[in-house]
């Protein structure tokens, strides 16, 4: 579904990712792991379109990424960013109706389809109950939901997450990322997303795609575990090895 081949990220004069190759399948929820500053946002951002890479190409659904029209990546990719939204008036439910803008005629008008799309969103991440809202009196949680509602609505088959989890407490962050692994295992989608939650990654996630300038490894969990790439490059963090073994005994 997303196939990284040979690609070099740079950020200034600074190389973060130098000649890695990954594949990311559908079916599969992948978490992104990194120390502050190694690029994870970066790399999000060059596979939805959203910045430059130095080196290699990136395929999206066996298209090379280069040669896909801003239309054609709406309609296979999703990307949901730490940024809040800015715009003004509008309701929750208007929001997550912009999702919906790849499949909406030249006047963006919604058929009893799309708003069925949007309902379906809203629900599955639990913010109907303030659908009416405006989005400028939302917590900065309820506008990543929101957020989130309104990648779903988009109906792709790859979602990618720049730290989804960032703005809710420790219930909301487990709910939201076991409705993203459902969505990946149930709808067949392709999810990856950025965290510093290690415990999360390692309890839910199907694989691990791990940035250790200039390298990036991606493995299975468990054997992303069972390779020390975790303890070696988190060490100065106190990542024990028995708090790893305790977050992976929890997806048994």
């Amino acid at each position: 579904m997303i196939r990284l081949d040979n690609i070099t990220i740079s950020f200034g004069s600074r190389t973060l990712i130098a000649d890695a190759s990954a594949h990311f399948k559908a079916g599969e929820m992948v978490a992104l792991l990194g120390r502050n500053g190694t690029g994870k946002s970066t790399l999000l951002r060059a596979i939805v379109g959203l910045g430059s890479v130095q080196g290699g190409d990136i395929y999206i659904a066996d298209k090379r990424l280069r040669s896909l029209s801003a239309a054609e990546r709406a309609g296979l990719i999703a990307f949901v960013n730490t940024e809040r939204v800015d715009v003004d008036a509008l309701t929750v439910r208007e929001l997550v109706a912009i999702g919906r803008s790849p499949y909406t005629n030249w006047m963006g008008r919604l058929t009893d389809e799309d708003r069925r799309k949007v309902e379906e969103a809203m629900q599955k991440v639990g913010i109907t109950a303030f659908a009416e809202r405006r989005v400028e009196t939302l917590s900065d949680g309820e506008c990543q939901r929101a957020m989130i509602a309104r990648a779903l609505a988009q109906e792709t088959p790859i979602i990618l997450l720049d730290e989804p989890t960032s703005f809710l407490d420790l219930p909301n962050r487990y709910e939201l990322c076991r409705l993203l692994g459902e969505l990946a295992h149930k709808e067949g989608k392709c999810i990856l997303f950025s965290t510093h939650e290690l415990d999360i990654a390692l309890s839910l996630a199907d694989s691990i795609a791990l940035v250790d300038t200039p390298r990036l490894v991606h493995l299975p969990t468990q054997e992303m575990v069972s390779s020390g790439n975790i303890e070696r490059l988190f060490n100065s963090d106190a990542v024990s090895f028995d708090a790893i073994s305790g977050a992976i005994r929890l997806r048994r």
